[in-house]
């Protein structure tokens, strides 16, 4: 699965603007944007784009267990 996939995944999943995940994962909130129009992020700004966004998750699972 591709990384913008993957991305567009977690914002329908979690009813995120675009532009907020940009600005929390990559401090770029034109990075969605950015990646449809066909921008490749490099290993380290995909890595952070995971980091993000497995973090993300789990802390909302850790917030829905209380």
């Amino acid at each position: 699965m591709t990384v913008l996939r993957t991305v567009e995944r977690f914002l329908r999943r979690h009813d995120m603007p675009r532009t907020k995940f940009g600005r929390l994962a990559a401090r770029d909130p034109r990075l969605v944007d950015d990646m449809r129009n066909g921008r490749e992020p490099r290993k380290a700004m995909r890595e952070r784009i995971e980091h993000f966004m497995n973090r993300y998750e789990g802390e909302r699972t850790h917030a829905d267990a209380r």
